[in-house]
């Protein structure tokens, strides 16, 4: 295995899944990458995860979350907790169906992966997490393709606001600067804007689409560009 030029470059995770096993067998795939990718810890409850990471830190890319912990319910109380946090998420569980899906992509999950998915699946969502565009997955995109609820997404009002400045500047540094936020947690924003119009049919994966989907929605005028 060869290593990346600069170690510092090196996309790093953590997992939040009641199983040790499952902590290993992730842990095993993200180190057999090229490059490879750290798993810098691991978590038995989302609990234990925001205790020890209460906001975002820029070693950190993502956090790979089983949806159903110590219970066979999704747990979306546990994916509420580590997205208010700021943490971009990527939901990985057996759980198929589409409403839960769409759910979780609701809450702010940035990708949901059914771990009967290959596993490289889980290795690209883990590298788009380095960017602002969601990585869709065969299961998160046949829900969003059933999905009957087409129209305008849920964003939240911290949501639009960096949606506002973002639009209004060229760099992502400077809309953190101006919302006093941490340049991850703009652009962790900025991936669940993206999921969440995706999940209602209207993807807007450049920043011109994404102006063309807010002119639409009434997020900002034109005399706001």
């Amino acid at each position: 295995m060869t290593s990346p030029a600069n170690p510092a470059d090196v996309l790093g995770i953590a997992v939040v899944d009641d199983h040790d096993i499952i902590h290993t067998g992730i842990a095993a795939r993200c180190a057999q990458a090229n490059p490879p990718i750290r798993v810098l810890s691991t978590h038995l409850t989302a609990g234990s995860f925001v205790t020890t990471h209460p906001s975002p830190t820029a070693d950190l890319s993502a956090v790979v979350l089983d949806l159903e912990l110590r219970s066979r319910r999704p747990d979306f109380d546990a994916l509420t907790k580590i997205v208010d946090a700021e943490h971009p998420v990527i939901v990985y569980s057996h759980l198929e169906n589409d409403e839960i899906i769409l759910r979780c992509l609701d809450i702010g999950a940035v990708t949901y992966l059914a771990k009967s998915e290959g596993q490289h699946h889980l290795i690209e969502a883990i590298r788009a997490a380095s960017t602002d565009e969601p990585y869709i997955g065969p299961r998160m995109a046949g829900a969003m393709l059933a999905d009957a609820t087409i129209g305008r997404p849920g964003l939240s009002a911290r949501e639009l606001e960096v949606l506002s400045a973002w639009f209004q500047t060229e760099s992502k540094d400077v809309v953190a600067k101006h919302l006093h936020l941490a340049p991850t947690t703009v652009k962790t924003h900025l991936q669940r804007i993206r999921a969440k119009y995706a999940a209602v049919g209207r993807p807007a994966p450049t920043k011109a689409k994404l102006v063309a989907r807010a002119v639409q929605d009434g997020v900002l005028s034109i005399d706001d560009l």
